[in-house]
């Protein structure tokens, strides 16, 4: 995975079982007018996947870093269940060593687990930011890489005793790798778009082969060859480890993340975008999907007319609400995409915005093109157009609303500052007023004039998406309560629309307070959509 993703939302099999008896429980819950939640898409079995493993009597395991929890998956069924819960459950890469002990690598809290058996989860490496890839070398040593927050390689102590010997940095981001059979460690370098061998002993450095576009992880066949994927373009390529030659061997989509080959040459490929793991034959190039659903971490939402918006973590989607078809505008390593967490829409543009990159990103809702990509937010949540053009960003890092114009967004107005935790935002049909939730329980009305703010309502349990129904109503995600509520602006007069929802879990320690950001949205007529970030999935209460 690339530095900017790193959501951090917990995700099992016990948390699907809960939203199921919420759901259960909640099924008479609903405000008059509404009817019961309907779920549209998903579940999702992950959080997007990262990290693939297949052990010596070919169990597959697989690893969410936005999920912070690590899986087994059936390679006939497809289903998922989970071994390890967050937050030690994180994995971006998982190894397994000759003696059958388990490691794997929580890039977000820089933490490397290992467990053997039925024994404790051991903590054998702390206070590496992006610890991402490892592999075990044929005599059990066990070697490390921090990528995109980080640029080193390591040797890990298999017994947690001693600090990790620093082996080489600066190397352009050397991600998942494996040993061959010459000791040599063989991995890609995601930022030169070449595939290298090291000695782990002396740090010598090597080309093996180039001219990838982002390649992102090798293994090697029981054939000798390394099998490389390139993200970017969704190649998985086969390379002989003494020539360099490469050629093409099955083309996947973009967004690839890992892979891992069982004993008989079987290759198995996640895709983070599409939540999938593939099985691919090497010897025909036939793929098999083992598993993947239509929305990865569906997060932001936005409408117009009859289509949803939805920033979906690992890609930007729109969802026909009549029909429920999902189609892909833009995905990560593919496009110039970075990691959505928020949208908002009108007739001509759509904005996403990421907290982990620090970006708005501002597109043409009919075209899918970029109109402007803007860095260097702390934090940025809600963001939306105001009528003259300008951009209204909530800075959830700074606890300021800012005003952004002027060429490529250089000027930047804090009009609202000491906000707490400014998460969602929503125009209304004048333009004059934006109304505006904050995590810490409150929601205003912002005269965009002069920027003075009125309380509608306080004492709320972390509000997060907001939108306006036809009626002028404000319709907000308490995510704290587990429920969606309708706020008269006038007088701040609360309606439960549905509670017991399967929204809301607790982020990692370090996390910002809206986490996974729950996105409402509005239809025309009055239905109401949310994202779930308890089970990945896309939810209507359709007006009666």
């Amino acid at each position: 995975m690339r530095q900017q993703v790193r959501c951090a939302v917990r995700r099992s099999a016990s948390a699907l079982s809960l939203a199921a008896a919420l759901l259960a429980a909640g099924s008479s819950a609903f405000a008059a007018g509404y009817q019961a939640p309907e779920r549209l898409l998903g579940p999702a079995p992950f959080l997007g996947v990262h990290g693939v493993a297949v052990d010596d009597q070919g169990k597959l395991y697989a690893g969410s870093v936005t999920g912070a929890s690590l899986h087994l998956i059936d390679r006939a069924s497809g289903k998922v269940s989970t071994l390890y819960e967050p937050p030690q459950g994180m994995a971006d890469d998982i190894a397994i060593a000759p003696d059958g002990t388990m490691a794997w690598t929580g890039f977000l809290t820089g933490t490397l687990y290992a467990r053997k058996g039925d024994g404790p989860i051991q903590v054998l490496a702390k206070d590496l930011p992006g610890i991402n890839s490892l592999a075990y070398d044929q005599k059990g040593r066990l070697f490390a890489t921090q990528v995109f927050l980080g640029d080193a390689l390591y040797e890990i102590d298999t017994k947690g005793e001693k600090p990790p010997r620093k082996i080489k940095e600066g190397m352009g981001g050397l991600n998942g790798f494996e040993f061959g059979a010459d000791g040599w460690l063989y991995g890609p370098l995601w930022f030169k778009g070449q595939v290298v061998k090291v000695n782990v002993d002396s740090g010598e450095m090597q080309t093996v082969a180039d001219g990838f576009q982002t390649p992102a992880a090798v293994n090697f066949g029981p054939d000798g060859k390394l099998y490389v994927i390139d993200t970017k373009t969704g190649e998985l390529f086969r390379v002989d480890p003494k020539s360099g030659e490469k050629s093409r061997l099955v083309q996947l989509n973009t967004a690839l993340d890992n892979l891992a080959i069982d004993k008989s040459g079987t290759i198995f490929v996640s895709n983070m975008a599409d939540n999938s793991i593939q099985e691919v034959d090497p010897n025909t190039g036939k793929v098999r999907t083992i598993v993947k659903s239509d929305l990865a971490a569906p997060t932001g939402l936005a409408m117009v007319g009859d289509t949803l918006y939805v920033a979906d973590t690992f890609a930007y989607r729109t969802v026909d609400a009549k029909t429920g078809k999902v189609s892909d505008v833009k995905r990560m390593q593919s496009s110039d995409l970075e990691y959505p967490g928020y949208a908002s829409a009108n007739d001509d543009t759509v904005v996403l915005s990421s907290w982990f990159t620090g970006t708005v990103q501002v597109i043409d809702r009919n075209s899918g093109e970029t109109r402007e990509m803007l860095h260097q937010f702390v934090a940025p949540h809600g963001a939306l157009l105001l009528a003259d053009g300008s951009l209204l960003v909530a800075e959830l890092g700074t606890g300021s609303l800012l005003k952004v114009s002027g060429e490529h967004g250089k000027d930047r107005e804090a009009v609202l500052k000491n906000l707490q935790g400014p998460a969602g935002l929503a125009l209304n049909a004048k333009g004059d007023t934006v109304y505006l939730t904050e995590a810490g329980g409150r929601v205003s009305a912002i005269n965009v004039r002069d920027w003075t703010l009125k309380t509608v309502a306080e004492g709320l349990k972390l509000p997060e998406g907001i939108a306006i129904s036809p009626e002028g109503k404000l319709v907000v995600a308490e995510v704290g309560a587990k429920r969606i509520v309708e706020i008269d602006p006038t007088d701040g007069k609360q309606t439960v629309v549905a509670e017991n929802l399967p929204i809301g879990l607790p982020g990692l320690p370090g996390m910002p307070p809206t986490n996974l950001f729950t996105g409402v949205a509005v239809s025309g007529k009055g239905d109401v959509y949310f994202t779930s970030d308890l089970e990945g999935a896309l939810y209507r209460i359709a007006r009666k």
